[in-house]
């Protein structure tokens, strides 16, 4: 026991200089890995150091860069052509239905559908023996009505003279009057049958009552035709012709504005004229003149119509063609024009870039109204004498300093157009 005892003091002993050596050493790597990590820092710092002045060198040795030069124009007022541009529709000066004035049986058409009659042309004809014979009734009454009154004249004329030799009494001179009132009325009753008779056989033959082109007939041989009710067909006189449009209550209200402000001037309403520009943009060479405008708006549009009448002697213009027709006559007072490269899209609409009295870049939110040509109308957002930049957008920003040059409209890399094209001078 003693023994054992022995041994085991010996090996605790043994384990806790094990640990004590294992502790020193642990702390011993710790140090040196912690002197080695401040020595690594410390060259850093040092090459750290002595960069700085080299780097400041580099910096302060970099030279600034040049201010951008741009195209501007010097934007100035003037006038130009009003020529506002709507959609319209073609429609015949006079548009005539045909439709029969008797009720009876279509024997035969004579024209030639989709092209031209002339006034007084037969078109249809109406199965003209029953009208025939009525006519001849009505004759034979208007004949036995004038017999009557030549016999009741007569009569009247005996039984006159004898009420003085009192041969006759009153009464008879009173009858004989009374025959006499009631044959002319029985003759005028049958002249009255006589007239519409001879109106309804006459109407047998339908007429051309215009010259115009005429469509096709709507009934053929055979056909029972309603008096006044069947529409047979219909001529359109096309020399001249109507084009129709309308102007948004908008438009409307701003024209007046204008006019009432002097914006506007020139030609009165009824003085305008207009200038058609077909679906392939072809112009029609014929000018047109301002005929009427609708005295309202249409509620459900919220528009105001108005019309245009355009001759046409060589029948280009037809009934429903769709046209573009430009009003001219009036002419806008001061406007600004400017490139039409120097308007940009912003986010909330258009705008330019002006050039300040300090020689620094503005943005400017304009209201451009009309592209003429290669220019932009500006009608708010521009002063007179500002100058506007054309090109270059790519080189500036907002409050950076620029140097202006003149702007050379034959420049196509300044004015924004390909090297092949021209630019289009506004008219």
């Amino acid at each position: 026991m003693k023994l054992w005892t022995l041994f085991e003091g010996v090996n605790v002993r043994s384990d806790r200089m094990i640990l004590e050596g294992r502790l020193i050493a642990d702390m011993t790597t710790q140090n040196r890995v912690s002197r080695l990590t401040f020595s690594i820092l410390g060259f850093l710092l040092i090459l750290g150091l002595g960069g700085l002045p080299g780097c400041k060198r580099e910096a302060g040795s970099t030279p600034a860069p040049p201010i951008p030069e741009v195209p501007v124009v010097t934007v100035s007022s003037g006038t130009m052509p009003d020529e506002p541009e709507f959609i319209g529709q073609t429609e015949a000066s006079r548009p005539v239905e045909i439709r029969s004035q008797v009720t009876g049986i279509l024997k035969r058409w004579f024209f030639a559908e989709g092209r031209d009659v002339k006034q007084g042309d037969r078109l249809y004809q109406i199965d003209p023996i029953p009208f025939k014979a009525a006519m001849s009734s009505a004759d034979a009454r208007v004949a036995q009505a004038e017999a009557r009154l030549v016999q009741a004249k007569q009569n009247f004329s005996r039984v006159k003279p004898l009420l003085a030799e009192q041969a006759v009494s009153q009464k008879d001179v009173d009858d004989a009057v009374a025959e006499e009132m009631a044959a002319k009325a029985a003759l005028a009753g049958a002249k009255g049958d006589q007239m519409k008779a001879k109106f309804d056989f006459e109407n047998t033959l339908i007429t051309a009552p215009i010259s115009g082109r005429i469509e096709r007939s709507r009934f053929y041989e055979g056909r029972l035709i309603s008096a006044q009710t069947d529409l047979l067909t219909t001529i359109h006189q096309l020399d001249p012709m109507y084009v129709n449009a309308s102007a948004p209550e908008a438009f409307v209200l701003k024209r007046f504005r204008d006019r009432a402000t002097r914006r506007i001037q020139g030609a009165t309403l009824y003085e305008l004229r207009g200038v058609i520009t077909f679906t392939d943009g072809s112009v029609y060479p014929h000018e047109g003149k301002f005929d009427v405008l609708e005295v309202g708006m249409r509620s459900a549009t919220g528009t105001r119509d108005f019309r245009v009448i355009f001759p046409n002697p060589d029948s280009v213009l037809f009934p429903g063609q769709f046209v573009k027709v430009r009003i001219l006559g009036a002419v806008r007072t001061g406007v600004i024009l400017v490139p039409q490269s120097a308007v940009q899209q912003g986010p909330k609409g258009p705008i330019v870039f002006v050039v300040g009295l300090d020689n620094k870049v503005e943005i400017r939110p304009v209201r451009a109204t009309t592209w003429r040509g290669s220019q932009w109308s500006i009608e708010d957002g521009l002063r007179e004498g500002e100058r506007v930049i054309i090109a270059g957008f790519h080189m500036i920003a907002p409050g950076a300093p620029v140097k202006t040059v003149p702007y050379n409209q034959s420049d196509p890399a300044a004015s924004g157009q390909p090297t092949d094209a021209k630019p289009e001078q506004a008219k």
